[in-house]
């Protein structure tokens, strides 16, 4: 039962994941990108202060500088993630985000110096073919190639640019989470987060590449409060306590059926449509990451580089 309690409460995490490209893209149309994301995290933050006041009084330079570099890829992820969203459609960002599962072996060899798994390196090929497939409009397979160049929009760039933030926020996570307080490193990779939204906004609009925007309305309140509260605080924790008590690999399966529950979310909440390439690119990076998880060796899908 302990082990089926925590991949339930994976799976919760994952779901609440998935709704919020939905919710955040709704959102866009009351409040600027940056703006939304200084208010989630800040937000966040003021929320969890009161519980771990007492641990931040004794935080070290080693503790707040490993906070800062997790927080700095933390807030590049969501930062591209919420901006890209501005021009590209709930469903694609929640697959292209899902597309960190395979970037993250690329920078465990380039920074943890192990080879990824011949599984890894077939999940890569197989998630680009995907991302083809979704990002047409065509009704042929001639078509895909030729709409890939008019139909990969800076919205999808920019998510896909995500995915890499995110996956290099995983590798320097596992890194210092080994080595500093959790709860430390939690509290300061929202802050940071909330902190660089404010503060890029700002620089942002004086420099002409986005500008302030601010309507209230309970649409925009209801996404802050899901996506600081729900996406925020409580994934977070539910993936802290729980992770640990289910394989890594089982784990990841779990994790990549965030853009199915996003394009499922989108589907019943936006009424957008999946062509039926884009329902084959979908299988393609769903297939890919399934494989990226599955097929591995015996050191959990690395071979050391290191003797």
């Amino acid at each position: 039962m302990k082990k089926y309690t925590a991949e339930g409460a994976l799976l919760l995490a994952t779901t609440i994941w998935g709704a919020t490209f939905v919710i955040i893209k709704t959102a866009l149309t009351d409040i600027s990108p940056m703006l939304f994301v200084s208010f989630r995290f800040s937000f966040a933050a003021l929320v969890l202060l009161p519980f771990i006041i007492n641990i931040l009084k004794k935080l070290d330079k080693k503790t707040l500088y490993g906070g800062l570099l997790v927080g700095l890829f933390y807030f590049l992820g969501f930062t591209t993630q919420t901006a890209g969203l501005n021009y590209t459609s709930a469903t694609k960002s929640g697959f292209i985000t899902g597309t960190f599962v395979v970037f993250t072996p690329i920078f465990q060899l380039i920074i943890g110096k192990r080879k990824p798994a011949m599984g890894n390196i077939i999940g890569v090929i197989l998630v680009l073919v995907g991302l083809i497939f979704l990002s047409s409009k065509g009704d042929t397979f001639l078509n895909v190639f030729k709409e890939i160049g008019e139909n990969f929009n800076k919205g999808d760039f920019l998510t896909l640019l995500c995915a890499v933030f995110f996956a290099l926020y995983i590798v320097y996570l596992d890194i210092e989470s080994k080595k500093l307080d959790l709860m430390s490193l939690v509290f300061l990779q929202i802050a940071v987060t909330g902190l660089g939204g404010f503060l890029f906004g700002f620089v942002f609009s004086i420099i002409g590449l986005e500008g302030i925007k601010f309507t209230y309305s309970n649409n925009l309140l209801f996404a802050i409060l899901y996506t600081a509260i729900l996406a925020t605080i409580i994934t977070t924790i539910l993936q802290t306590r729980y992770q640990k008590e289910t394989t890594p690999t089982k784990a990841g399966i779990i994790f990549s059926f965030e853009p199915i529950f996003s394009a499922l979310v989108a589907f019943l909440a936006l009424n957008e449509k999946i062509s039926d390439f884009r329902l084959i690119g979908c299988a393609f990076i769903f297939i890919g990451l399934l494989v990226t998880e599955l097929i591995r060796n015996k050191e959990n899908g690395f071979v050391s580089l290191n003797k």
